[in-house]
């Protein structure tokens, strides 16, 4: 009753919209907590502080049906946990993380509430979670079992284990499917509705997405770079590309890639140019099964004004993208001194909805985004003095948007 309770005032709390036009709607979002970590070495303890190397924290976070997955380098564990933050499955590096005192030998018990499942993760990044409960994680292979690309100019190193439902290591992907090559670095990971692997890496020259089937073995290989992208630019204009993400489709084989254009800035007075400036994004949609391009989805920038004392100038800043909901609508996020801007857009481009996340900067250490399947959006905040999960439940405003249209 308490978790329903917790969940009924949080949608009430967002559900103000003023209409902005037909097309363009503000959105007033209410953050929720719902709960925190200690930092330590115990199982249900996340370890942000690795003072034996230098580098950045390296946490992730994943959502799925209300289970939150957070994935701690530092302690070389993933761990799963239910809304009140009690901890449900731990795999966890037995060298790192102490055995849990809930470990039994036989993790497949019936009875057991609680799950530990020992694995010698390496250099954990990335999760993802299926329909099927499998997890999906991103590791590194030792020093000894990396390889080079085939130009020598690019290390291949990372591997994406599979973990049943029950907590059963299967096996690791690379890029052929299980046992195949390392991949190149990997952006992150995505799990279709059809409980297909999508990963996307960066090369050399753009990013290239693999695309495996919900056995593991690949379907699609496709790159992505800054000569093959569609450029709605004249032919003789001078034009600078930048490929910023590539997300799947939640239920088709359809790659959604956000490219930011720059154009030449000429200085009015010279005449002359004077550097390179923003100018546009679009959404180009690609359909892997074919390898064409539909037609493309303009994204409005976000913009800022500059005032001073005798004029004005309008800045357009891109949005990165975030991620896509099951119900087609694509999310954008751009960090503000006041917290964040979120821009969420349908796929069809027919309603756009805005609305501010207030986050206090200074007072958290590193944040990670995790975007679930109905359009919910989560936090994971590292404060000095713990870990706070949070939410903001735009799934309630995608569902009050659609409900507005049918009357």
């Amino acid at each position: 009753m308490k978790n329903c309770i917790k969940w009924l005032l949080a949608g009430l709390a967002i559900i103000i919209l003023s209409s902005c036009s037909p097309q363009n709607q503000s959105a007033s979002l209410e953050e929720t907590e719902i709960f925190s970590l200690e930092y330590g070495n115990f199982e249900d303890e996340l370890n942000v502080y690795d003072y034996t190397r230098i580098g950045n924290i390296n946490l992730d976070l994943a959502m799925y049906d209300g289970f939150f997955y957070i994935s701690n380098a530092e302690s070389k564990k993933v761990m799963e946990l239910n809304s009140y933050g009690d901890l449900l499955t731990l795999y966890y590096n037995e060298e790192v993380t102490p055995r849990p005192s809930f470990a039994i030998d036989d993790a497949t018990v019936e009875n057991a509430t609680r799950k530990a499942i020992e694995y010698p993760f390496n250099k954990l990044s990335k999760i993802a979670v299926d329909g099927r409960k499998y997890l999906y994680a991103v590791d590194s292979l030792p020093e000894e079992r990396q390889e080079m690309n085939e130009t020598e100019t690019q290390v291949l190193s990372q591997i994406v284990l599979r973990f049943d439902g029950e907590g059963k290591f299967v096996d690791y992907l690379g890029q052929q499917g299980p046992g195949g090559t390392p991949f190149p670095y990997i952006r992150n990971i995505y799990v279709t509705q059809d409980n297909e692997l999508v990963v996307v890496c960066h090369n050399g020259n753009g990013f290239v997405v693999y695309w495996f089937s919900m056995s593991g073995y690949l379907l699609f290989t496709v790159p992505i770079s800054n000569d093959v992208v569609p450029n709605p630019y004249a032919e003789d204009q001078e034009v600078y590309i930048e490929i910023e993400n590539v997300i799947p489709d939640s239920d088709s084989r359809v790659l959604y890639v956000n490219v930011n254009y720059y154009v030449e800035r000429i200085d009015e007075s010279s005449h002359m140019q004077s550097g390179i400036e923003y100018d546009s994004s679009q959404i180009q949609v690609l359909n892997v099964e074919t390898g064409s391009y539909a037609k493309p989805l303009s994204i409005l920038p976000y913009e800022e004004e500059n005032v001073s004392d005798f004029s004005s100038t309008t800045y357009k800043i891109p949005y990165d993208f975030l991620g896509v909901t099951e119900s087609g609508w694509l999310f954008f996020i751009l960090s503000t001194e006041k917290g964040f801007v979120i821009q969420m857009v349908q796929s069809n481009g027919q309603k756009i909805l805005t609305g501010h996340l207030d986050l206090d900067h200074s007072k958290i250490l590193y944040y990670t985004f995790a975007l679930d399947k109905s359009g919910i959006l989560s936090v994971l905040k590292v404060q000095p003095e713990k870990a706070v999960i949070s939410w903001w439940r735009t799934d309630y405003l995608l569902q009050s948007v659609i409900s507005n249209n049918k009357k």
